[in-house]
């Protein structure tokens, strides 16, 4: 029995997205060459064509004929990717608490002088954003 599809893309599905979010679009023999460079992940040609495919099928990627090959490119930016990610751990992770998400990320985790500052610009700015919303 096949296991079902995922609402996300695969970890090699993921690689491939950054791929092609760095450029595009891309015929297969480049896609793979990227990987193999970026990724130390050796796969073969058949490999790649057949998770490009699946990926274009599942609407991640957009594919066009140049001659007697095929180019791809991200149909999915990486925004809407990693909020899908981070929305789904949220939920089932943190019952959908935003505060408990990035509280476990900053104890988890060595956070410098400089990212906290940057983290309370960022904190400043959605507040100033939801209060001009609220009015």
């Amino acid at each position: 029995m096949a296991r079902p599809e995922s609402e996300f893309p695969t970890d090699l599905e993921l690689e491939i997205l950054k791929v092609l979010w760095a450029e595009s679009p891309l015929p297969v023999r480049e896609v793979r060459a990227r990987l193999e460079a970026d990724a130390n992940r050796p796969l073969t040609h058949s490999s790649v064509i057949t998770v490009l495919n699946i990926m274009h099928r599942k609407g991640y990627l957009e594919r066009t004929k140049e001659g007697k090959s095929f180019l791809f490119a991200p149909r999915v930016d990486k925004q809407q990717v990693s909020q899908g990610f981070v929305g789904d751990l949220l939920t089932r992770l943190f019952d959908g608490s935003p505060s408990a998400m990035v509280l476990n990320l900053l104890e988890g985790s060595d956070v410098d002088a400089d990212e906290l500052a940057e983290l309370r610009k960022l904190i400043a700015r959605k507040a100033a954003r939801n209060a001009k919303e609220q009015q």
